[in-house]
C-alpha cells in the first residue's frame, strides 16, 4: 500500500475532492444498465470505480 500524501499538501482542497468524487459517482450511475456491458464499458467503469476508490482516500486524508 503506498503511503499517501495528504491531499492539502497537494493543494487540493477536499470540498474540490468532493466534487471529483460526486462527478465520478454520476458517471458511474449515468453509464448503468440493466444489460450487460461490453468488454470496452466494463473496463471504463473499472477505471472509474479505481478512481473513485483513490478519492475517497485522498479524502480522508485531507480530513485528517
Amino acid at each position: 500500500m503506498p503511503n499517501l500524501v495528504p491531499a492539502a499538501a497537494l493543494g487540493l482542497p477536499a470540498a474540490r475532492l468532493h466534487e471529483i468524487h460526486d462527478c465520478l459517482t454520476l458517471a458511474l450511475d449515468a453509464s448503468e444498465r440493466r444489460n450487460g456491458y461490453s468488454r470496452a464499458e466494463r473496463e471504463a467503469r473499472s477505471y472509474v470505480r479505481a478512481a473513485l476508490r483513490e478519492t475517497s482516500k485522498l479524502i480522508e486524508g485531507a480530513m485528517q
